[in-house]
């Protein structure tokens, strides 16, 4: 390579919108201004619809960001002055939402084969607090392996278990999707997310109860009159817009398409890693998996930082994906006020700072997945199989 190429890049971002799909969403751009209802019009109806399809619940209510669809459906539930329990390894908008909801947080370990608490753990905590119900995380798309059996105990012990699916559109156990297996689901259409509407979320729900306080709790808290002057409801202003719901309406229709190539990419690294001695978050389990991330572990007996092997990816032109999550919250300066065990949190201290997501896309090409493979192995060589 001369000094003036360029290394390619593998990177852990790709929006996967195409030429025409661009100049189908320009167009739909264009009529949405052109009828002046540039909120909760067919654009936003046609959206829910079709994603409550996709899931397989009776309701679907879009909102601005995944962290209000978190908070909305936690006020539904009347969680003020209660106790929630929550993962530590989680995005700070899971605890986030619990506070702002006015709940508090009870934060539970995780199991190192999951990166996501098992349902032991959440007895162990029901045991000893009193929870109204819990948030289970589908951490980087992965659902846990007992989450049927979680979400059974929590009925017959009278707790609600809601999903944050904001990593797990497309996500699937053999019992259902992601979102269609608790109360509510949130998702998140973040920029990064396997699907985006550029800013968004959605619940999902079987709950009629829970659809329509979301529906008022996102439009100023109106009740049944998306556009009436009456309040009826303490909310806020969480709307999707309709052009957001166009973009919608376009990744949904592909989305299988785009967690398959996601998925193909991670079949790719995974057949590869166990000839490095490398371990991963299984997900062998699952119907479909949506592929947002792929969590590899740092092997304990590899005296390297994270941050070096990192480095020495990002010198084979491959950018790692971003964490999930380095740091677990209940160690995160913002959530010093909140209580967790003396003898703090073992497994995620141990894990969160011990593992790197590879950059797995819709867009991850075979030669992509081959710049990955080279990398993993020049960096972990000394670890090859013969």
């Amino acid at each position: 390579m001369t000094s003036t190429q360029t290394k390619r890049l593998v990177k852990p971002f790709f929006l996967d919108i195409s030429p025409a799909e661009r100049t189908e969403i320009q167009s739909a751009v264009g009529e949405i201004l052109e009828s002046g209802q540039l909120i909760l019009g067919p654009k936003t109806d046609a959206f829910e619809n079709a994603f409550a399809k996709y899931v397989g619940t009776k309701f679907a209510v879009s909102v601005s960001t995944g962290t209000a669809a978190l908070e909305i459906i936690l006020r539904s539930k009347n969680v003020e002055g209660k106790a929630v329990a929550v993962p530590t390894n989680t995005n700070f908008a899971t605890v986030a939402a619990i506070l702002h909801a006015g709940a508090r947080p009870v934060y539970v370990d995780m199991d190192p084969s999951t990166f996501m608490p098992n349902l032991k753990m959440l007895e162990q905590v029901h045991k000893h607090e009193n929870i109204a119900g819990a948030i289970w995380v589908h951490i980087g798309g992965l659902i846990a392996p007992d989450f049927i059996e979680t979400i059974d105990y929590c009925k017959a012990n009278g707790l609600f278990m809601i999903e944050d699916a904001a990593h797990a559109h497309g996500s699937a156990l053999p019992e259902g999707k992601a979102g269609s297996l608790g109360d509510a689901g949130a998702f998140s259409f973040f920029p990064t997310k396997v699907m985006t509407t550029l800013e968004g979320g959605m619940i999902t729900t079987d709950d009629e109860a829970i659809a329509n306080m979301a529906r008022s709790l996102r439009n100023q808290g109106k009740g049944g009159a998306a556009f009436g002057n009456e309040h009826t409801d303490l909310g806020n202003s969480w709307r999707l817009n309709e052009i957001e719901a166009a973009i919608g309406l376009v990744q949904l229709r592909k989305l299988d398409d785009m967690v398959a190539r996601r998925e193909r990419g991670v079949s790719d690294l995974t057949e590869f890693l166990p000839s490095l001695g490398l371990e991963w978050c299984s997900v062998d389990h699952m119907s479909q998996f949506s592929g947002y991330k792929l969590i590899v572990k740092h092997p304990e007996d590899d005296s390297r930082s994270v941050s070096e092997i990192k480095e020495a990816l990002k010198a084979q032109g491959v950018i790692p994906g971003g964490g999930v999550y380095d740091k677990p919250c209940h160690l995160q300066p913002v959530f010093s006020d909140v209580a967790h065990p003396k003898e703090g949190l073992p497994i995620s201290e141990k894990w969160c700072p011990r593992h790197i997501c590879p950059p797995i896309t819709s867009g991850t090409t075979e030669e992509d997945s081959k710049q990955i493979r080279d990398a993993y192995r020049s960096v972990y060589a000394d670890r090859a199989s013969s």
